[in-house]
């Protein structure tokens, strides 16, 4: 496998940063000028495509490697069926136990109850559970993950360790959701940019990051998308929305995603090269 050098890989990060947000904030921008809400017609449509901003970038990235016959990033991992997928299961239960925790400590410190009542509401609400599960899985971690995490996040680390690639995309992640909170209907939307709750959903997209970060670094997109989507399906079955669970679901990521990176040895990959100047050379990846 051949490894793209850096310059290059800067290259692909501007191209899919404008594209991503290029084609999602057009979307929102539609959906706020629309009005009414991000769940009913015709504002629903702009509003889900939106969300599919980041996958759109990550074609467009590929399609362009493709045409050019460029390498892919030394920090691209590949989905092995034998090693890889074992780490799936416990991602899945660690990323929903982060929220679950939070919730309780909130709860015993005096804040509100944890209950499922939100979400058998939700649940009834989108058509059963089996609308609920595909809902969850498609708007949010399918339509991002292969964007963020399967194409940003190999080319930051070209540069940059385990933990300064997850805070840049967590950043670069929570002002992309910024035009949310100005589409009626939306979570955000209901939080309020200039509140304690919408600012500490904002914040909170910052340790996301770095969990769905590490999840990819073990077993690739598969475990960036389930981490995700255990992050935001506990989310929704809880109703969480008071600043105290959220601070709490911020701080208990934050101390996890931090344990784990520093638990992890950030294995280097081999320095890349130029395959223009050595075109006969190959650079292998164990």
């Amino acid at each position: 496998m051949t490894t793209a050098p850096p310059v290059r890989q800067h290259d692909d990060l501007a191209l899919f940063w404008a594209v991503t947000f290029t084609t999602s904030w057009a979307f929102w921008l539609t959906a706020i000028t629309l009005g009414g809400s991000a769940m009913s017609f015709p504002t629903v449509v702009p509003h889900l495509l939106a969300g599919f901003g980041p996958m759109i970038g990550a074609i467009v990235i590929r399609a362009r490697r493709a045409r050019r016959r460029r390498p892919v990033p030394a920090h691209t991992v590949r989905l092995r069926l034998s090693t890889r997928l074992f780490w799936v299961p416990p991602l899945l239960v660690a990323a929903s136990a982060t929220v679950v925790a939070a919730a309780l400590l909130a709860s015993l410190l005096g804040g509100p109850v944890v209950s499922l009542t939100a979400g058998q509401n939700l649940i009834s609400t989108v058509g059963g559970p089996v609308a609920f599960f595909v809902s969850m899985l498609v708007a949010g971690p399918l339509s991002e993950e292969p964007g963020w995490r399967g194409t940003a996040y190999p080319r930051l680390r070209a540069s940059l360790s385990r933990f300064q690639a997850g805070l840049l995309l967590g950043v670069v992640w929570a002002v992309w959701h910024l035009p949310l909170f100005f589409v009626p209907g939306t979570i955000q939307a209901g939080f309020g940019l200039f509140s304690w709750s919408g600012l500490l959903f904002t914040i909170s997209v910052i340790p996301m990051a770095l969990l769905t970060g590490y999840a990819y670094e073990r077993a690739g997109v598969a475990a960036s998308i389930v981490v995700h989507f255990g992050v935001n399906a506990t989310l929704a079955l809880l109703g969480v929305s008071s600043p105290m669970t959220l601070a709490f679901i911020v701080a208990v990521q934050t101390v996890v995603a931090v344990a784990l990176l520093a638990w992890q040895r950030d294995r280097r990959a081999d320095p890349p090269v130029d395959v223009d100047s050595h075109p006969h050379r190959v650079v292998t990846r164990a």
